[in-house]
């Protein structure tokens, strides 16, 4: 027994290290704090009144309960928008937080005042299953980055499970057509069992996960945003557009999606409403970089270069390692024939990245352009080093050395 008890000691002792030094490490790599969240990411956590924080903590608690329940309604991100806030006890879904503590009260009596031991154990084991897992995602210790977020329901769903089992085996003692209720829980298994496999196809591309989040979550921006941002990589711009612009609206605040259309917005040349786009997307969020280098590369196409160029080095400011913001400066400068800060601008995006293969080329050409063609192959021939295949700067690099009658 002293053995048993030493075993079960070391055992305890370490888990709890290595469970204590996990935490530390991720405390660590948090940056020794909490993780900053927005009020889009978890609105109710953001509210003034107390009362309306509880009201929805509650409410969300009910819908986790119902998706548990009823797996119908699944979408890949549920901020934005996409529960709008319950703001007063005169809200119809007051209801839902009623019948969740309803549930879990009676199921909590039954488990700590039951006459049966066997009943009250399994109320139990079923419970702290359903509660304890779920604590860390209830906003009550701290506040999390979500409304709702099904991962955090994957280990709860064990409780409910033993809770949901338990409630048949129970109905099947005590009900007297038992084939009705069989084929009622043989019904409920291959309803679920079909909805899996549906959510899983779902799950196989970006375009169905999005699309399928568009019934479920109509007000979500987020959800907007990435049916625009798939259309946009597979190039329907014009589809695009309008899904920006609906995140847009129902976020005003969204200045990803204003940084995107606005980028769509510039390829199509319709400049000034991509500058007003940009504009309004760095004053919301004065250190977004991308926002303010397409900012630079639309002013650059309106000409008005002494903007462009404090548009691209408050980029660089907020993202120091920003090579694709060092070529559209060298752009700017090789426009204005600033021929030594463009050639600077464009080693600063090679050496940031070296596989910048329009930078190398651009540094090539304008050698070329000015007459320096032995430090232009010189240029060409590091670039070759560093990206042997690229069939842009075997051209260039062969007009440098024909213009240098070095022909084979």
């Amino acid at each position: 027994a002293g053995l048993l008890r030493k075993g079960l000691l070391f055992r305890i002792t370490l888990l709890m290290s290595g469970g204590a030094s996990i935490l530390y490490i991720r405390w660590r790599i948090m940056g020794t704090g909490p993780p900053a969240f927005t009020e889009v990411d978890n609105p109710a956590s953001f509210a003034d009144s107390l009362l309306v924080r509880a009201i929805n903590y509650n409410y969300y608690y009910s819908l986790n309960a119902w998706l548990l329940l009823c797996p119908w309604w699944l979408c890949f991100d549920w901020s934005m928008g996409c529960i709008p806030l319950i703001k007063s006890v005169s809200d119809w879904r007051i209801i839902a937080l009623a019948a969740l503590w309803f549930c879990l009260i009676g199921l909590i009596c039954q488990a700590l005042c039951s006459e049966d031991s066997h009943k009250r154990r399994i109320l139990t084991l079923g419970l702290g299953f359903l509660i304890i897992p779920f604590l860390p995602a209830s906003n009550l210790f701290f506040r999390v980055g979500f409304v709702i977020a099904e991962r955090v329901i994957y280990l709860p769903s064990i409780g409910y499970c033993i809770l949901f089992t338990y409630g048949f085996s129970l109905l099947s003692k005590q009900a007297k057509k038992k084939k009705i209720l069989a084929v009622a829980v043989l019904g409920i298994l291959l309803i679920n069992v079909m909805r899996c496999a549906l959510r899983s196809s779902q799950w196989r591309s970006e375009e169905q996960l999005f699309r399928s989040a568009l019934s479920v979550c109509p007000l979500n921006a987020k959800v907007h945003y990435n049916v625009g941002k798939n259309l946009a990589d597979k190039g329907n711009q014009s589809a695009a557009i309008k899904y920006y612009r609906e995140a847009v609206r129902l976020n005003p605040k969204y200045v990803h999606a204003m940084n995107n259309l606005g980028n769509i917005l510039k390829e199509r040349n319709e400049l000034q409403e991509a500058e007003e786009l940009l504009s309004l997307a760095v004053q919301i969020q004065p250190d977004f970089a991308a926002a303010w280098m397409n900012l630079g590369i639309v002013q650059n196409s309106l000409r008005r270069f002494e903007e462009a160029e404090q548009s691209y080095w408050t980029a660089i400011k907020h993202r120091k390692k920003y090579p694709d913001c060092y070529y559209n400066l060298g752009r700017l400068y090789a426009d204005l024939n600033r021929h030594i800060d463009a050639l600077n601008a464009w080693r600063n995006a090679t050496v940031l990245k070296p596989e910048h293969s329009l930078a190398w080329n651009n540094m090539i050409i304008l050698l070329d352009n000015t007459g320096n063609l032995a430090q232009a192959e010189a240029v060409g021939r590091e670039a070759l080093e560093l990206i042997p295949n690229d069939h842009s700067l075997m051209f260039s690099l062969a007009n440098v050395l024909g213009k240098s009658q070095k022909y084979k």
